[in-house]
């Protein structure tokens, strides 16, 4: 999730559990040490596959994560020792906020490795888009609250009442996804289509309209799946360019991204470079990560030392919009296929 969401979530467990003894310092504190664990973004693996690929990673370790709660909790207690409240409340508090930043994570697209060192694929629960307004601002509207009028009285409630509503909305966006796969299911049971593997996850800033991708071979199928749908969904066919995966069996960056991703990914020749992309995140046709993995030179492929980011194709606010308008009005056709053809694009100028 974004930053500022780890923060409140952060500051919002720590102010219900100690905000009684630390007032509004609770708050601060928690934001704090919501958001240690992103540090890892300023470390410099390599490339960018690395860069991608050991986010999220030891520094989100419920295995390292709960160490490190117990080493700040022994510190505050010989440091800065405060007999209102026990030491086990005090390491509760450590671990829940330092852990409930990787667990929601988890419930995003990216993959965050909860289990490090140990090697499963990421975990991706993959119900809620990585900036949720509906999820962050009861939270945001509590933290505010605490540090204005303090935490006192009624408005020592408010983060215990915003934790529980935010909860239940990840409960909710559950639901949805569980709803959006079964309805897919069955019009791939309807068309005798048998998916290699179905990935769901919703669609930009909303948990109400759902992308839906199903792995078919040589091709994935997209479609969007609505709470206020009355019609099976509708599967756009596009090539995932899977022959050109080939020519990268002897990179272990691309095998490391194919763990990660779980496979998720398309390939496309754009000029004389074979591109790789990251089909879980973003919105279909505009994908953060893509990797240039290889050149053509000599009639053969030739793979890249340095692993670099394609450059970025962002959607606009009218595709937004088109979106927005398909959660309430399911009639409205959204052009995936279009859309995800625009990942073809020719090579930018500084890449030529």
């Amino acid at each position: 999730m974004d930053s500022i969401t780890q923060a409140v979530l952060g500051a919002s467990i720590q102010g219900a559990l100690l905000g009684r003894w630390q007032g509004r310092k609770a708050l601060v504190y928690g934001a704090m040490l919501g958001t240690l664990p992103d540090l890892d973004v300023m470390i410099d693996y390599g490339d960018a596959v690395a860069d991608m690929t050991y986010h999220r990673g030891f520094s989100h370790s419920l295995f390292v994560l709960t160490g490190l709660a117990l080493v700040l909790a022994w510190l505050c207690r010989r440091f800065r020792n405060n007999p209102g409240y026990s030491s086990q409340r005090l390491f509760i508090t450590l671990w829940l906020v330092l852990i409930t930043h990787p667990l929601l994570d988890s419930f995003t697209s990216y993959g965050t490795q909860l289990f490090w060192p140990l090697m499963p694929t990421p975990t991706a629960w993959s119900s809620i888009f990585i900036i949720d307004p509906i999820y962050t601002l009861p939270l945001l509207f509590a933290v505010i609250a605490g540090l204005l009028f303090g935490l006192r009285g009624k408005p020592a409630k408010m983060p215990a009442l915003a934790l529980a509503f935010s909860t239940l909305y990840l409960g909710f966006t559950l639901t949805g996804k569980l709803m959006a796969e079964q309805r897919v299911e069955a019009q791939l049971a309807s068309q005798g289509i048998e998916a290699e593997a179905i990935f769901s996850t919703p669609t930009p800033f909303n948990s109400l309209l759902w992308r839906v991708i199903v792995l078919d071979g040589e091709s994935y199928h997209e479609s969007l799946v609505g709470w206020f749908d009355r019609q099976p969904p509708q599967l756009s066919r596009i090539s995932r360019g899977t022959a050109l995966a080939d020519a990268l069996q002897g990179s272990p960056a691309h095998a490391r991204l194919a763990w990660f991703t779980n496979g998720l990914l398309r390939y496309d020749r754009i000029g004389d470079h074979l591109v790789v992309t990251d089909i879980r995140l973003g919105m279909t046709g505009f994908h953060p990560f893509r990797f240039d993995f290889a050149q053509w030179q000599n009639g053969q492929w030739q793979l890249q030392r340095d692993i670099e980011m394609w450059p970025e194709q962002r959607g606009d606010w009218q595709r937004l919009g088109l979106l927005w308008s398909r959660i309430w009005q399911p009639h409205i056709e959204v052009p995936l296929a279009a859309w995800a053809s625009e990942l073809e694009r020719p090579v930018p100028d500084n890449l030529d």
